[in-house]
């Protein structure tokens, strides 16, 4: 039956990687190797250039440490790289420097070496002789592991300048009183004001239509807004590799004569044999070994294991008796009962008490003490059996279950540990006890009992046959030469295939709408030697893509079609507003409300820092507004974020002074100090003459 749940999983396999990762604070190798036989640079921050061979080293490294895709490791080291010069270059201008014991506070702030018990003394705390001892031994171990250790005390040299660089920072950050009142006040002061308004939306917007131009022109005026990489725009449909009718019926026949009888030819006695079907058959593992895509399983599962479909089918069978064959996702199947037991499922509560040197556990109890503790939640139980799930909720620790009931369903053997598991499968329903496990003493009781069977499965997947993958790639080639002569999707369309048009990609990216993964065809795209319109078919694991190349973005500024969504709405805005200023003359609300059929609204008690009109949204122009116009007094008329308003102000209630405003201070100063890193490292980069070598050597 566990054939059938691995189907169901997709044979997921989940591999658990345990070990000390002693760079823990930067991307980089600890073995640096020479910078000769690199013809090129991968690129320059202002001036310094960055060696192609070590940077590739790197991303190697990155990539096998990290589990990272190549393109996700190359983005990685560069970002690092750069951050590094830039900081680098800080560093020497501030005179930071850092000194042995600097370096020491840098390797006890590290989790690695923090929390590793080699270097803790009987306290827990971090050890320094311990630490120079590791250090020492790390020198006799040989010249080759002694420079690794250099090169990653280097790198924790780069890290340490690097917490008091951002530190001397952090600490010239000061927020003022003026500063921390203003906040106050924007938070607490209060408008209350009516206003009348037309909105944009009742402008057509064909009356302020936007030419891509105007977009174009905006982007340049605003270049800091929509800096961009180079990009390219691209087109491709999806000729998937899938299973014909005649493959799946093909399977299917081949895994209904798993039923019959067959003849083979036995080498040793030179003469054929005739091998019982898979309803008769005494070896039934050997036999499904030999004949299934997925291996004979011996577990036994509860009815709600089964596939849902099938479940009827499958656990009302009797032994001996087949079911199939039969569809389950990707095969072609045969089910045969083997056998079924009672008791192989088993619903069980428990209430984990621990105790000072269990698994998993923080606790100061004594053994003795956790043993009186599941002894009295025991005879508290047993007296009133209701009170079990309000007695894990208030006593046991194991988060997993307490919030439950205590309660754990549907357990297979093999699950739990073998005290516990001991317990609930010799145990009938509705027994209570205590067991001791390695995470400490467990107050038990077994709640439900289920019925296993033993089902042996034959499952054959259904696959793309040679014929088939033929008339595929046939189909695949001919779109290619169609797409090159006419157009790609309406060609694509035709014969059904997954169509996607207008995308745009980056030099760096790796993943295609739909498909997923495609590095290959965005490498292409930014090949210098692919041209315009140039069509191309990728032959994949799945299926074939044909790419077209629509379109280049080298400007340094966001595509036009990614710009448009952000832009359109703001220049179109400002003709509708010209357009409803002409409908608003007047220079009261009340003239304005006769002029537009407009009608007059309030908004009441509205702050700064909530500039909120109720039924409208945001508008913090019209708030700001309100609060600067005199009470019973008319504004001008206000471009907002939803249309064009006018203002009356009511009434301006100003927040009461403070005696102090040392938490706002504090909220303010706070907020700013922690931006600070990555607004620092944004202005280093917006500054910095950044050359990028990568798109022409890393593909």
């Amino acid at each position: 039956m566990a054939v059938l749940s691995k189907i169901r999983q997709k044979s997921a396999l989940l591999i658990a990687v345990i070990g000390i990762a002693l760079l823990a604070f930067v991307i980089g190798d600890v073995v640096r190797s020479g910078g000769a036989g690199s013809s090129r640079n991968i690129g320059s921050i202002n001036g310094e250039d960055i060696n192609t061979q070590e940077f590739l080293h790197k991303v190697a490294q990155a990539e096998k440490s990290n589990g990272l895709s190549n393109t996700q490791a190359s983005k990685m080291v560069w970002d690092n790289e750069v951050n590094s010069i830039l900081l680098a270059a800080e560093f020497e201008k501030s005179g930071l420097r850092i000194g042995k014991d600097q370096l020491v506070n840098v390797v006890k702030s590290n989790p690695m070496f923090a929390n590793n018990p080699q270097f803790l003394n009987q306290l827990g705390q971090f050890d320094v002789n311990k630490f120079n001892e590791f250090v020492l031994s790390m020198k006799s171990a040989g010249q080759e592991q002694w420079n690794a250790w250099l090169n990653y005390e280097k790198e924790l040299e780069k890290f340490g300048l690097q917490q008091m660089y951002f530190s001397l920072i952090q600490g010239g950050i000061y927020t003022t009183q003026a500063d921390a009142k203003a906040s106050y006040l924007n938070e607490n002061s209060k408008v209350s004001f009516d206003y009348v308004t037309v909105p944009y939306s009742t402008i057509n917007d064909a009356e302020a239509a936007v030419e891509d131009s105007a977009i174009i022109n905006y982007m340049k005026q605003h270049e800091n807004k929509f800096k961009s990489e180079p990009t390219r725009e691209l087109q491709f449909a999806f000729v998937e590799s899938t299973p014909s009718e005649k493959d799946k019926e093909d399977v299917k026949e081949t895994v209904a004569l798993f039923l019959q009888p067959s003849v083979q030819y036995n080498t040793e006695t030179n003469k054929n044999d005739t091998i019982p079907g898979f309803k008769t058959i005494k070896d039934v593992q050997t036999f499904v070994n030999s004949n299934s895509d997925i291996k004979f399983d011996s577990l036994y599962y509860a009815k709600s294991d089964l596939p849902l479909e099938y479940q009827e089918e499958l656990f009302n069978l009797q032994p001996g008796e087949v079911f199939g064959p039969y569809l389950f996702n990707d095969y072609y199947c045969i089910s045969r009962m083997l056998d079924k037991k009672p008791g192989q499922r088993v619903d069980a509560a428990h209430i984990l008490i621990p105790f000072e040197g269990a698994q998993n556990t923080t606790v100061t109890r004594t053994k003795d003490e956790a043993k009186a503790k599941a002894d009295d939640i025991l005879k508290q139980v047993q007296a009133d059996a209701s009170k079990f799930e309000t007695l894990a909720a208030q006593e046991s620790e194991d988060p997993g279950s307490k919030n439950n009931g205590g309660k754990y369903e549907d357990i297979p053997k093999g699950q739990m540990v073998q005290p516990f598991e001991d317990f609930i499968f010799d145990n009938p329903v509705g027994k209570t006890g205590i067991v001791e496990t390695i995470f400490g003493y467990h107050v038990i009781k077994v709640l439900d009992k289920r019925e296993g069977a033993q089902i042996a499965t034959i499952a054959r997947k259904i696959e793309v046959s040679d014929s088939t993958a033929d008339e595929i790639f046939t189909t695949a080639t001919s779109l290619e030469l169609k797409a090159a002569e006419g157009n790609l999707i309406a060609e694509a369309e035709r014969i059904n295939a997954v169509v996607q048009d207008k995308v745009t990609v980056r030099p760096f990216d790796e993943n295609l709408p739909v498909i997923g993964n495609q590095r290959q065809v965005i490498s292409w795209a930014f090949n210098k030697e692919t041209k315009d319109s140039e069509v191309k078919r990728f032959d994949v694991t799945n299926g074939h893509i044909i790419v077209k190349l629509t379109s280049k973005n080298d400007t340094g500024l966001l595509p036009l079609e990614e710009a448009k969504p952000i832009v359109e709405p703001i220049l179109m805005n400002e003709k509708k507003a010209k357009i409803i200023r002409e409908k608003m003359a007047g220079n009261t609300i009340e003239e304005v409300s006769s002029k537009s059929n407009a009608s007059i609204a309030s908004a009441n008690d509205v702050t700064r820092q909530s500039p909120l009109i109720t039924n409208i949204g945001n508008e913090p122009l019209v708030v700001g507004t309100a609060f600067a116009t005199n009470a019973n007094e008319n504004s001008k008329l206000i471009d907002g974020q939803k249309g064009v308003y006018m203002v009356k102000t009511k009434n301006i209630s100003q927040a009461p002074d403070l005696g102090n405003y040392n938490t706002y201070k504090t909220k303010a100063q706070s907020t700013a100090r922690n931006s600070a890193q990555s607004k620092v490292l944004d202005m280093l980069k917006e500054n910095a003459k950044i050359k990028d070598n990568r798109l022409g050597i890393i593909q």
